[in-house]
């Protein structure tokens, strides 16, 4: 075979494989958990540096990650009607031209407030997922896509636990700018990828005006009783998750005793991230066999059980298995509700539908900071029990939105 035939057989087959597929978005998730994660993760140790008094670190942590997540969350149905209207591919570039603009002025910060605003800007990422998972669900065989998503959904934590630990010392050693600049070229390096990697053949059939089309994304959760009480369910479910996640770099920080707080972080982070990289995969092919509901409540089950455990510990040593075994069950969780989502949406609409997979866990962002600004005003180890709380009550809603008409 000639290099010309077979440079054209990569082209015209490989690019259009969902093996490839599931690669290239989960090499763009990865390189966007890892951007987000180090944000996430490493706020606390910055936020002094931009004149937040030591003893109001724990509130603006909280503040900072909850307002930050309001901005984008009105656009959501513009993103999934443009697509819809016009091209997938250019919805789920402009996602990364957001972080990339987000890195920007997170560089240039000088103030609490301006970092706020570039963190503010992340949230104008929300609805590439959606779009990603859409379109590798097209292509991948029904008997893997449990499997393809949770390989996809794995890829995040994963960034986060590879970037958590490179972070960490990076953090430590170079300072939080630096890291922040790597993770603009990284960005750079997605934005190329996606846009000359795989060909686009999702074929427009709605032309109708843009703000129409958006307002019928709504419509359509509304008007679909499954819809309508999984979306609140899955955000209660997963708003738990978020309060929990954004105060672990503070709870490390209580427990760390050495001179590398950014190391013990990434340290902490990453252990979640390796334990979701062995659960995830696992847990979406039981959930293939067994059903994806059924494998979903259980875990979520688990989940409730564990989330105590960080509070009762009284070492790192233990904080961080503690941490791990939880991150890696409820990410499971978090990867197997795409596959239910998808499912309780009708293939015309799922597009759009699933333009919205995000918003629960956004939602949750927003208001579990918030929850935790105030519940940390005596320890930052509240939020494990609190949720909990969230989580059993999130399950209730799940089951309730499982005997909803799809």
């Amino acid at each position: 075979m000639s290099l010309r035939s077979s440079t054209f057989a990569f082209n015209g087959t490989a690019r259009a494989s969902w093996p490839w597929l599931l690669f290239l978005f989960s090499a763009a998730g990865f390189i966007e958990a890892a951007f987000w994660g180090h944000v996430g993760a490493f706020t606390p140790l910055y936020l002094p540096g931009l004149g937040v008094p030591v003893d109001e670190v724990a509130r603006w942590t909280g503040w900072s990650a909850s307002l930050s997540a309001v901005f984008g969350l009105p656009l959501l149905p513009l993103w999934g009607a443009l697509a819809d209207r016009y091209s997938r591919k250019p919805i789920i570039v402009r996602s990364f031209v957001a972080h990339l603009v987000a890195a920007v002025i997170i560089l240039l910060a000088g103030n609490l407030w301006v970092f706020i605003v570039g963190r503010a800007m992340m949230s104008f990422a929300l609805g590439n997922s959606g779009l990603m998972m859409t379109t590798l669900s097209e292509r991948t065989p029904r008997g893997r896509l449990g499997l393809a998503f949770s390989i996809m959904n794995t890829a995040p934590p994963v960034g986060v636990f590879i970037g958590s630990l490179i972070g960490g010392r990076a953090v430590d050693v170079l300072g939080f700018r630096t890291l922040v600049m790597i993770d603009a070229g990284l960005v750079v390096l997605i934005i190329l990828a996606l846009g000359f990697g795989y060909r686009d053949t999702f074929t427009p059939a709605d032309r109708g005006p843009i703000l129409r089309m958006a307002a019928d994304s709504v419509r359509i959760i509304w008007r679909s009783p499954r819809l309508r009480a999984l979306f609140p369910a899955l955000f209660i479910l997963f708003a738990g998750w978020m309060l929990a996640f954004t105060y672990v770099p503070l709870a490390v920080s209580a427990l760390y005793r050495g001179s590398d707080p950014g190391t013990a972080i990434g340290v902490v982070l990453g252990a979640g991230g390796l334990a979701t990289l062995a659960l995830s995969p696992a847990v979406g092919a039981l959930a293939d066999r067994y059903g994806h509901w059924r494998v979903l409540l259980a875990t979520a089950s688990v989940a409730v059980a564990l989330w105590p455990l960080p509070a009762l510990t009284r070492s790192l040593t233990e904080f961080t298995l503690a941490w791990a075994v939880l991150n890696g069950v409820i990410t499971s969780v978090f990867a197997i509700s795409f596959s239910v989502l998808s499912e309780s949406a009708s293939p015309g609409v799922r597009g759009r539908v699933m333009s919205f997979a995000y918003l629960p866990v956004s939602i949750g962002f927003l208001v579990g900071p918030a929850i935790g600004s105030l519940a940390t005003s005596r320890t930052v180890f509240a939020v494990f029990p609190l949720a909990a709380v969230l989580t059993a009550f999130g399950i209730g809603a799940m089951w309730w939105a499982r005997g909803k008409a799809v």
